[in-house]
């Protein structure tokens, strides 16, 4: 499916790739700037990889054909393997949040907000793991 067959609001999944040879700092330099350009939608999510090769993911709100377009036509991770995926039931911001909800409650008995409010130690060291792909321990 592509993105200009698309008539309703709803979130893109983008799952990104750097060159072979990129860095994991310099990947993440590259798909930071492309979340924060201005001339993209509203991003939700995103988060790094860890491991060869580097790259990302993002989730887009996008509301319409002319956003969708723009996730299209944007240059910044021009050499990248990027994938774009509409998704179904993220439809909104709202409903991005509901699916997280939902999918924790219905699959694995959780409560999304007990869970948001539990203040979980932080292993490693997540800026350095951004900037050498690795995982810190």
């Amino acid at each position: 499916m592509t993105l200009d067959r698309l008539r309703q609001p709803r979130c893109i999944l983008v799952y990104a790739l750097a060159p072979a040879g990129m860095s994991p700092a310099d990947a993440n330099h590259v798909f930071n700037d492309y979340i924060l350009d201005p001339a993209l939608p509203l991003v939700l999510f995103h988060d790094h990889f860890i491991g060869r090769p580097p790259g990302g993911i993002a989730i887009f709100f996008t509301e319409t054909p002319e956003e969708r377009q723009a996730l299209l036509n944007s240059t910044a991770l021009q050499g990248w393997e990027v994938t774009l995926r509409p998704l179904i039931f993220s439809r909104s911001p709202a409903a991005f949040d509901e699916q997280i909800a939902f999918t924790l409650r219905a699959y694995r008995g959780q409560d999304w907000e007990v869970l948001q409010k539990q203040n979980r130690p932080t292993y490693g060291n997540p800026t350095r793991e951004a900037e050498t792909g690795e995982e810190d321990s």
